[in-house]
């Protein structure tokens, strides 16, 4: 049994700041679970609202589904009801009713419905995609907008009538229109996490918008100025807010937009630059050079 019911897991999602840690992997690409063992031991002691095991910081993408039962049951295991833990569903409506069944049977508080890939569809069938997925287990899901599967508002309202147990919202989008259409139909049945990349440079507008809390990457490497940051946001200090995006947020960017990729790659890059390793990423995306390593190293040390 999970520990958490949907509900209670909405509420607890709303509550603070997200982690989506990166999964480890060894020198010949193999998926390392002492290390991945240690970050989670790590991310797991400071005050974050939940874990969301192989997402799409975590290379889930890269992972087989063999794999990513692997990194779901050792996130699982390390973490130990600290912090509840959101496993992937991926793919096709198949592969993640399967998907979302293997992460039941692991011990996951919850589901992080990713987009199905190498397909259009219309909103009739996302709709039905989403209900598959709510149906096939008891746990609380959070879909994710965007890419191949963008949500409107009907749909949304929909899906969110029609299935219990969907708990979440997370939007990749930012379409500010879309947005505020979905929470004045829906209201606050969802809990609303902002899921763009490199979430803080839309933390605090997307705030108006019901997104209390957001899914943060760097919080990584850098857990206590990610926390500081969110904590900043949910106080509404824009001096604050603007201090530390001009201090770290921009020039992070200007790092991350070198490359198409960089978004997950910059996350390794800054954990080896804390003295972390995580080890490489997989292809198709590319480790960051030795250069902008060196540039995102000295970043970090402006800050801590």
């Amino acid at each position: 049994m999970p520990a958490y019911t949907p509900q209670e897991l909405a509420a607890q999602l709303r509550s603070g700041l997200l982690s989506f840690p990166v999964t480890h992997f060894t020198d010949d690409l193999e998926f390392d679970e002492p290390r991945y063992r240690e970050h989670l031991a790590w991310l797991s002691g400071y005050p974050v609202a939940g874990l969301f095991a192989a997402g799409g910081t975590g290379e889930g993408f890269s992972l087989t589904p063999s794999e990513i039962d692997r990194v779901v049951r050792a996130a699982v295991s390390e973490v130990g009801g600290r912090v509840p833990v959101m496993a992937p569903a991926t793919g096709g409506t198949a592969n993640a009713v399967a998907q979302a069944r293997a992460a039941e049977e692991a011990g996951a508080d919850g589901l992080l419905l990713m987009p199905p890939y190498l397909t259009e569809a219309g909103q009739a069938g996302l709709v039905e995609h989403v209900s598959a997925v709510c149906r096939a287990t008891g746990l609380g899901v959070v879909v994710y907008s965007r890419s191949n599967a963008i949500l409107t508002d009907r749909s949304v309202q929909i899906l969110a009538e029609r299935n219990p147990t969907l708990i979440g919202f997370k939007d990749g989008v930012g379409n500010i229109e879309s947005l505020t259409r979905i929470y004045a139909t829906v209201g606050d049945r969802l809990a609303y996490i902002g899921g763009l990349p490199t979430a803080e440079t839309f933390a605090l507008p997307l705030l108006q918008l019901g997104m209390s809390t957001y899914s943060s990457a760097i919080f990584n490497f850098v857990p206590q100025y990610a926390l500081d940051f969110y904590a900043d946001v949910r106080a509404q200090d824009r001096a604050a807010v603007y201090r530390r995006i001009r201090e770290f947020v921009l020039p992070y960017l200007d790092i991350r937009d070198r490359m198409k990729g960089y978004a997950v790659s910059i996350i390794k890059a800054g954990l080896a630059a804390v003295g972390r390793p995580a080890g490489p990423v997989r292809p198709p995306l590319q480790n960051l050079t030795e250069g902008e390593l060196a540039d995102l190293t000295a970043l970090i040390h402006k800050i801590s």
